[in-house]
């Protein structure tokens, strides 16, 4: 989880390429809007002011996105947004798979739209 909350940073950065590059699907577009509005948003569903606890929602929704974004979006696209390296992102991805198993498939799913064809 330390690793996910260090590739936060690269995380938002990323969002906001992808949000502006034209190869991104308009669905992941309002995904990932949708995701910085709630990080940036001071209404959680667990208040941030709990300590530890209380980034526990910010830091399983930014798996959920992270692993959906892996799952939908093309590497080179994501590599070329991501402003570490490839090892990096392979790092971060590694740990927001094991987060995001906690959240079920069909949820998942209808933030992406599911698996990329």
């Amino acid at each position: 989880m330390k690793d996910l909350l260090l590739a936060l940073p690269r995380l938002a950065w990323m969002i906001a390429s992808l949000l502006a590059d034209r190869a991104v699907p308009r669905r992941a577009k309002l995904a990932l809007a949708a995701v910085a509005v709630y990080l940036a948003s001071p209404v959680d569903l667990i208040p941030d002011f709990i300590p530890i606890v209380g980034y526990l929602d910010d830091v399983l929704v930014a798996a959920i996105v992270l692993d959906g974004l892996l799952n939908y979006l093309d590497r080179p696209l994501l590599l070329r947004c991501w402003p570490g390296s490839a090892t990096s992102l392979d790092s971060a991805a590694a740990v927001a798979r094991r987060l995001a198993r906690w959240v079920p498939a069909r949820l998942k799913a209808r933030v992406f739209g599911g698996k990329r064809a």
